[in-house]
């Protein structure tokens, strides 16, 4: 039994790790295939950032409501219709003839899929399963859909090079997430109580909380909650700049804009390859320090560093990979989602066990962060030629999201959930 207590959190965090690399391979895929999109159909750099900011929109707005059918229905359902969709969305591309499909298959389907095991999904792992290491398992979890999605790049890249090879990697994609269903359906477990052990640093068994109404009322009414704390609009904004400047700036334009320095787009994707993995990196070791030290300051330190970055990141294009360009590479890697942890912290001191529906909504403000960002890069690159001013307005974003952190108070009428006696 104490084996028991002690191996199945980590079971179930390790199939909720194995499911979001799965899922993050779709989300490599629109980066390094925007040169064969434009070579092939003809599409401005615009249109396809259009596609990819519906997906980015849709992968955000989707996730509270994500959180709130898995509250109703159970993780395991969710998980696998949403790896369905994926699947369909990445295998279906192959038919496409003209820009509005790219953009309901891209953008709809694919991102309604993967805003359904996203981060949401993350934070239901981590306070269902855990009281005790909830930063290190969000820290994990959230590497390896970060991660994941920046490691499939090489691959996609490689095939998308040669003639039809894009529609070989939307394939690969869409085979890795339908292996993934009955992997979920088979081993996923709901709550701790239906194995009858209690979460991770507990010493009593919590019996799930009763589920009424529908899961839209859930999403809608955490979300009127929220609205009245301070704390979620300075966490949403800060977080819509965080989307902005990752997902959807450097994982959607950072290869063409290497591209348009003379840098091979193999090489370009294996840049972001190595993103991903000090990525791993700075996030695991972003949830250790967010057990230990003030998630506040952790968020502001993370984001005066991102700023940095991007603010010199013109200076260090070239044909070639230069020392620079890898000193760039590691810090941004591990800084890249490491504001995750703190983050989902910050949703559990200031909401309590509502967190995961809480932060659904702050992350769907990341992704439409990610989703405007999408879509104004590659306004940018068409009317200027260039993707400069893109890096510099989002260098000057992260500094302000540094001072939205800062200014987040500790919650007055309790404590911290982390520092709270396991819930009986």
């Amino acid at each position: 039994m104490i084996r028991q207590k002690h191996v199945w959190p980590w079971m179930i965090a390790a199939i909720g790790f194995v499911a979001l690399v799965a899922a993050a391979g779709f989300r490599a895929t629109p980066g390094a295939l925007v040169e064969p999109l434009q070579r092939e159909f003809g599409w401005s750099t615009g249109i396809i950032g259009f596609a990819m900011s519906v997906n980015l929109a849709l992968y955000g707005v989707t996730a509270p409501f994500a959180s709130a059918l898995m509250e109703r229905f159970g993780v395991r359902k969710v998980a696998a219709g949403a790896m369905t969709l994926i699947a369909l969305g990445s295998g279906l591309t192959v038919f496409m003839t003209a820009s509005w499909q790219l953009v309901m298959l891209w953008g709809v389907l694919v991102g309604l899929g993967a805003g359904s095991i996203s981060l949401g999904f993350v934070a239901t792992i981590g306070t269902r399963w855990f009281v005790k290491r909830q930063g290190l398992v969000t820290g994990l979890l959230t590497a390896g859909g970060a991660t994941g999605s920046l490691v499939f790049l090489p691959l996609v890249a490689k095939l998308s090079e040669a003639p039809g090879g894009w529609r070989t990697a939307a394939i690969v994609v869409s085979v890795v997430a339908f292996a993934t269903v009955p992997f979920v359906l088979l081993f996923f477990r709901e709550h701790p109580a239906d194995l009858g052990i209690p979460p991770y640093g507990a010493d009593e068994v919590v019996p799930p909380p009763p589920v009424t109404g529908s899961a839209a009322r859930l999403a809608i009414d955490g979300l009127k909650r929220a609205t009245r704390s301070k704390a979620f609009w300075l966490l949403a904004a800060a977080f819509a700049i965080c989307g902005a400047t990752s997902n959807g700036l450097v994982n959607t334009h950072f290869i063409p804009a290497a591209h348009d320095h003379g840098m091979a787009t193999v090489t370009a994707a294996g840049l972001l390859a190595m993103i991903g993995i000090f990525d791993l990196i700075g996030t695991v070791l972003s949830g250790w320090l967010s057990d230990r030290y003030d998630a506040r300051i952790l968020l502001a330190a993370y984001y005066v560093l991102r700023g940095l970055s991007l603010l010199v990141l013109p200076q260090l294009f070239d044909e070639q990979v230069t020392g620079f360009m890898i000193v760039f590479v590691i810090l941004f890697g591990l800084d890249f989602i490491a504001t995750v942890p703190p983050t989902v912290a910050l949703c559990r001191e200031h909401f309590g066990m509502s967190a995961p529906i809480v932060f659904g909504w702050v992350f769907a403000a990341h992704q439409l962060g990610a989703a405007l960002a999408s879509t104004l890069a590659g306004l940018t690159r068409d009317g200027f030629g260039t993707y400069a001013p893109a890096w510099y307005v989002a260098g000057a974003l992260c500094i302000g999201a540094a001072l939205l952190s800062l200014g987040t108070s500790r919650p007055v009428a309790e404590k911290p959930l982390l520092e709270e006696p396991a819930r009986v």
